[in-house]
């Protein structure tokens, strides 16, 4: 695969574009629609380009077991049963039009992460612009299969992939016809360290895969997007909360509505300053170049008399001779009386003494 964007909602998505900026809205509704309609103006305010959901129910995606490998381990849920939690994290079904709807309404692009085959046929009735495949299922191959017949574009995110799980993961999107595949560089801790997040896999995934490449990132704050941007990556997906004082699954790595407009601003200016690849000056520098060094006269000079180290030296302003021309200057003589501060020129220089002899 060699694709230098997707296209997502008639906009290109890719290295040299403008990053593409997803809000997170996962179980930061609190189980309450108007927190989530909430959060889609939140995210509207922020700046972000479009809002995602993660469309499944409990029972579609585990079991609802009292059972050992059903019990959360090591985490920030540590203790919760899987079932228990994801019945307090889903976004109910009946909820995704109307927030499909308002995400509309205010010019975002609106799509979800399905976690099994009904999730992808729910979504392909409202006629989601793409797909987002999670991290933990990037290994998921009948449901990449799946979403691939769909013949929408697909953002994976690969957190705990291996380079074969990510080769294999685009490898079953291709076989089954997708042709337009985006990559998430994604630590999949919760928070996630900054000490894990190993950006610089951003552009290798991209030179390797040949896709464009993002950052799906839960670590707490905003320089993690940032530096990702400014290693290339063109994507970014931050969850957003509209407040970390109220509990919630999520809440603990979310950002909050000022914080994540502020992660905006901030990768806006990065993708300004990055620019192109330059020699020679601003146009801002401009004005500056008047004050670069040049040969002036420092102490007052008779007609006649030799230009020493002690009477010609390279200082700011920048309005006489070039620098690299004052091994030439040295030893001749002037032509005429120079006053001290006088930028030097080739009027100002005549000969060596033995010329003149």
């Amino acid at each position: 695969m060699n694709q230098l964007s997707i296209s997502i909602n008639g906009r290109a998505v890719g290295s040299g574009r403008p990053s593409y900026i997803v809000a997170e809205l996962s179980a930061n509704h609190h189980q309450d629609f108007e927190q989530a309609l909430a959060l889609v103006e939140a995210a509207r305010w922020a700046g972000a380009d479009a809002v995602k959901l993660q469309t499944y129910t409990a029972d579609t995606i585990t079991l609802d077991s009292d059972g050992e490998p059903f019990t959360i381990h090591g985490t920030i849920w540590d203790g919760r049963r899987l079932h228990e939690l994801y019945q307090e994290a889903s976004t109910p079904w009946e909820w995704h039009a109307g927030l499909q709807n308002a995400a509309r309404d205010r010019g975002l692009d609106f799509f979800s992460a399905p976690f099994d085959e009904t999730a992808v046929d729910f979504l392909c009735t409202l006629g989601v612009p793409a797909f987002k495949i999670a991290s933990f299922e990037c290994v998921d191959i009948p449901l990449l299969r799946k979403v691939a017949r769909t013949g929408k574009p697909v953002i994976v995110s690969t957190g705990m992939a291996t380079l074969e799980e990510v080769r294999e993961a685009i490898a079953t999107l291709e076989g089954e016809g997708c042709r337009e595949v985006a990559l998430l560089k994604c630590v999949s801790s919760y928070p996630a360290p900054p000490s894990d997040m190993n950006l610089r896999t951003i552009p290798h995934m991209a030179e390797t895969f040949k896709v464009p490449v993002g950052l799906s990132d839960h670590s707490l704050g905003l320089v993690g997007p940032v530096a990702a941007v400014a290693l290339g990556a063109c994507i970014v997906e931050k969850h957003i909360t509209l407040s970390r004082a109220v509990p919630g699954p999520d809440s603990a790595f979310s950002l909050e509505p000022s914080e994540f407009r502020s992660m905006v601003e901030a990768i806006r200016t990065t993708e300004v300053a990055l620019g192109s690849v330059t020699y020679g000056g601003s146009a801002s520098e401009t004005k500056s170049r008047a004050l670069r060094r040049s040969l002036f006269v420092t102490r007052d000079v008779a007609e006649g008399e030799e230009f020493t180290e002690a009477n010609v030296r390279s200082i700011r302003p920048g309005d006489g001779l070039h620098t690299r021309h004052l091994p030439e200057v040295l030893g001749r003589r002037a032509v005429r009386p120079i006053a001290r501060g006088t930028p030097l020129s080739w009027d100002l220089v005549g000969g060596r003494s033995e010329e003149s002899t």
